[in-house]
């Protein structure tokens, strides 16, 4: 018998002063069973970092050549594809040519040797970028997993601060790539 997902819940509440967006997003985030808390609260920031109101997550780990996040347009086209982790970069080609966007948050103690082996071909594709956030960072996010969260993210100059009733964590993302 194939295992389920575990359904979490969290508040996000969003301040976002580089983009302007202040909003408290409710959302429903369904864990596959390989699915580590690390990943899942990387997954959680992303989309604290690129919130808007009709970004979604999407199938990531339990479908092949899915998004971990999407946004999509009033038409269904997508505007952006967000993966998270260590993606094959043929994927992340792929989703380039689908996508208006893309956003590839790497993390972990693979995140330098995945850069150093994908910043070749990840320079020629000019609608994608790549953030590093700190394997720290990411550890420490990962100990805040709950099945029901309440978190405060802002957003101000690169930085982020992400909060709840306990800790406030300071979170200094790398751009390894910029969209242009």
């Amino acid at each position: 018998m194939a295992l389920k997902a575990t359904i979490f819940k969290a508040e996000l509440t969003v301040s976002d002063l580089d983009r302007g967006h202040f909003e408290t997003h409710l959302l429903t985030i369904a864990r596959h069973p390989s699915e580590t808390d690390e990943r899942m609260m990387v997954r959680l920031l992303a989309f604290a970092l690129n919130a808007d109101e009709r970004l979604a997550f999407g199938r990531g780990l339990s479908s092949e050549g899915e998004a971990d996040l999407v946004l999509t347009d009033l038409t269904g086209a997508i505007d952006l594809w967000v993966d998270v982790g260590l993606p094959e970069e043929r994927e992340i080609r792929k989703a380039s040519g689908r996508a208006d966007r893309v956003a590839v948050y790497i993390y972990g103690t693979g995140a330098e040797l995945w850069w150093r082996q994908n910043a070749a071909a990840m320079e020629r594709l000019a609608n994608v970028c790549v953030v590093d956030l700190p394997v720290e960072s990411t550890r420490a996010m990962a100990a805040r997993a709950a099945r029901n969260m309440k978190f405060q993210c802002t957003i101000q100059d690169g930085h982020v601060w992400l909060a709840d009733d306990a800790v406030s964590l300071a979170i200094e993302p790398v751009i390894r790539k910029a969209w242009p």
